[in-house]
């Protein structure tokens, strides 16, 4: 029987987000009249030049280029698979987070953060690795367990295959860069307010002005969210919040630009600690009433309603996100660009959540009355701060030698990272949970800050260089090299039987040499056939600046970096004018020099540990005709422990769905009607590796299809109104599962929204 929940004690918090968004489109009108004014004013003193656009319509899906310039040529005659998501399919769907844009390239699964544990961030698995520590924001790597917003972006773009020459240290999958909003030199205005089920609602500004202030080519642009969403079929779970993101520019157009861009996000969140996955298919547990009790199954019962929230009051979610970054960038000759980037951030997380863990045995014993079964609660907290100061110059130039035509980026990169990190002890006392009828009243302590800590930073300097060579009209060649020097150190204190220990301080200081090496043969202009081959590098702390004395932890300065390698072959077409592009490869991921464990006694670890993962990629993207836009991937993977420990070996690597699928299209009716809709497919996941499946908790995420839909329909020049709806057909599936298989996060239920776009 369903209950009707209270909301209550949210009220104060909603208020001053939902404050923020009418003021958002109070503000609106103001903005539009000013920019009226300005263009009649504008009409009167300046006389443009004609401006002839050429290609795809804005509203094409596919993209010719990534904004680095470390990338050397087009996607097309580029040697790796590289996914880009526009803003404008993005808007359509309705993406408001990086992980919901994610949807839209396959061999991707979202998992818990923190390693498994905790829901929180963007934990992201990509070709069979975690690749949660390998985002970037304009090519500079992003920090923090944080849930990144998309309204300050431009696109996502997804870089597959280990590339350590691109950025430096990162995971044997690749990873994800997203492209921010700047300002341009043009007037326009543009807004959207929604609303939508599960009590949800978000405005976005997006204005832009050229501005008259006595230097060349002056722009401003003004991006703002505010937002405050519920979950649907999570009543307590909630997600607010709020965003500015200022771009001023000088001298666009000419050959000397600017640019100063800021951004500040306020998020403050209700997290989800999970649902018990007592119940499921699949799921298996034996517990004993005490320590000295023989082991017995755990009685049977129907699974949990997915609405269940074992969570208390009092747990929150909250972060702050600044950062600063200058661009200078200067056209010193025909095909010759110097560029250099400055940037300050910090990301500050305070975190409290209450996990629901296993049954307690002694309550659910052999025949016992599922009506009274209770699962434990675990309380953990986190206080984290995130800093980064980095400066990247960048020389990109064309020139000749011989008959070779050479596109040449090199630079040299200097990178300051550090992260603080409070650890409580981890509170398991207090209020067991009913089952069935959670009560998030029940008082259950804090977890207890007793001073451990976790400072660690690290600096790096890197130069790099990518060269292509165009030997002729129907081959290429590329190559691309980073040399980066780093030295991580970590400070840290332990608080074991009352007492407050410092540990030695640890320190590691390396040399990391990393490259990838292509061939790209063209049978046609609109069309490649390649080869390529990379690595990466991820040495111990690299992921959390935090290294161990342990020799057999894998973050102990006494080890070798683990190293990712690829090969990959494929094609990549151009279609229908250009603007639909097709894409095939196929591809073998390694990562070797994993710490693994013989399993003897005593216990024997090396570096002999290696995972593989093989796979195929497709995917089409464009506009097939003018009405009609598609979107569409399909990856298959084949992962296994090649290396590992007595009891993983051959086994598969955990939340790597063999088959992944995704698709979206819309198309442009008569009358301003546009109708869309798309359909996503995750295989079974795996949560442990081991060759013998595990003895409690659920083993595996069963696969799922989940479908959604849109309309939209344009009221005027001005305004158009968008409706979606997910998971059209009320899908009851895991979206992800923690590492010991007892809790899990639903899959959100059938919800929709309806959105006013606004734009002058």
């Amino acid at each position: 029987m369903a209950h009707i929940k209270s909301r209550k004690h949210h009220i104060a918090r909603r208020s001053s987000c939902s404050a923020a968004i009418a003021m958002a489109f109070i503000a609106l009108p103001g903005a539009v009249y000013a920019q009226q004014t300005s263009d009649a004013a504008a009409k009167k003193t300046e006389t443009l030049p004609q401006i002839t656009v050429q290609g795809a319509s804005p509203e094409n899906y596919k993209a010719d280029t990534v904004s680095s310039p470390k990338f050397t040529q087009p996607l097309i005659d580029t040697p790796q698979t590289v996914s880009v998501i526009k803003k404008e399919i993005l808007q359509q769907q309705g993406a408001t987070s990086l992980t919901e844009a994610l949807r839209n390239t396959p061999g991707i699964s979202i998992q818990l953060g923190e390693n498994g544990n905790t829901q929180t961030g963007d934990a992201i698995f990509m070709r069979g690795f975690d690749t949660s520590g390998s985002i970037f924001v304009d090519g500079i790597r992003d920090l923090g367990s944080i849930s990144r917003d998309t309204f300050n972006i431009d696109q996502v773009e997804v870089v597959k295959g280990p590339s350590g020459s691109d950025n430096g240290r990162g995971a044997s999958s690749g990873y994800i860069n997203m492209s921010t909003k700047s300002a341009q030199f043009e007037d326009f205005t543009n807004g959207s307010l929604t609303v939508g089920t599960a009590d949800r609602q978000r405005a976005t500004v997006d204005l832009n002005r050229k501005l008259d202030i006595g230097i060349p080519g002056s722009a401003f642009r003004l991006n703002f969210v505010a937002q405050d969403y519920g979950t649907p079929g999570r009543n307590e779970v909630e997600n607010k919040r709020v965003g500015i993101a200022p771009s001023l520019s000088f001298g666009l157009g000419t050959a000397t630009r600017t640019t100063l861009n800021y951004l500040h996000i306020d998020q403050r969140n209700t997290p989800d600690g999970g649902v018990s996955t007592f119940g499921k298919d699949g799921y298996v547990f034996q517990g004993r009433v005490n320590n000295t009790s023989p082991f017995v199954p755990i009685g049977r019962g129907p699974a949990v309603d997915s609405s269940n929230y074992y969570g208390v009051n009092g747990d929150h979610d909250d972060v702050t996100i600044d950062m600063l970054t200058a661009r200078i960038e200067h056209d010193i000759a025909p095909g010759t660009t110097i560029r250099n980037t400055t940037r300050v951030g910090r990301s500050k997380q305070d975190l409290l959540i209450t996990g629901v863990s296993a049954l307690v045995p002694a309550d659910a014993a052999v025949g016992g009355n599922p009506a009274t079964f209770t699962v434990g609660r675990s309380r953990q907290g986190k206080q984290q701060t995130n800093d980064i100061v980095t400066n990247q110059t960048n020389l990109t130039t064309e020139f000749d030698t011989g008959f070779i035509k050479h596109t040449l980026s090199t630079g040299v990169e200097f990178i300051y990272e550090s992260q603080n990190s409070q650890t409580p002890v981890t509170n398991s006392t207090g209020t067991k949970a009913n089952l069935y009828s959670p009560n998030r009243n029940d008082s259950v302590a804090a977890p207890i800050y007793r001073g451990t800590y976790s400072d660690g930073n690290t600096f790096s300097a890197a130069a790099y260089a990518f060269d292509t060579l165009k030997l002729s009209e129907q081959w290429l060649l590329s190559a691309g090299a980073r040399l980066e020097r780093f030295r991580t150190e970590t400070n840290s204190a332990s608080f074991a039987s009352n007492t407050l220990t410092k540990n030695p301080d640890q320190t590691l200081t390396d040399t990391l040499l990393s490259w990838k090496l292509g061939a790209v043969y063209k049978p046609a202009a609109n069309g490649s056939i390649y080869a390529g081959i990379s690595n990466s590098f991820q040495p111990p702390g690299g992921n959390n600046f935090s290294l161990n004395a342990d020799p057999t932890n894998a973050n102990s300065p006494t080890l070798k970096p683990q190293e990712g390698s690829n090969i990959e072959l494929g094609t990549k077409w151009d279609l229908f004018d250009n603007r639909v592009s097709a894409t095939a490869a196929i591809f073998r991921s390694e990562n070797k020099n994993e710490l693994v464990s013989d399993g003897g006694t005593p216990e024997v670890f090396s570096q002999l540990g290696k995972r593989r993962v093989d796979g195929i990629e497709l995917g089409l993207v464009g506009q097939i005709t003018p009405r009609l836009n598609v979107s569409t991937g399909l990856a298959y993977m084949d992962s296994k422990i090649i290396k590992g420990t007595p009891t993983n070996q051959g086994g598969i690597i955990v939340f790597s769905p063999k088959v992944t699928f995704t698709s979206w299209a819309t198309y442009k009716l008569e009358n301003g009607i546009t109708i869309g809709g798309g359909a996503r497919y995750v295989d079974t996941q795996a949560r442990s590796s081991n060759v013998t499946a595990p003895t409690s908790g659920l083993s595996t995420m069963p696969d799922y299809w989940v479908a959604d839909a849109m309309a939209s329909y344009d009221v005027s020049k001005n305004l158009s109104l968008q409706l979606n709806v997910y998971n059209l057909f009320d899908k009851k599936y895991i979206a992800s599962l923690n590492n010991s298989g007892a809790r899990y996060t639903p899959g959100q239920e059938r919800n929709a929204l309806l959105t006013a776009n606004l734009k002058f």
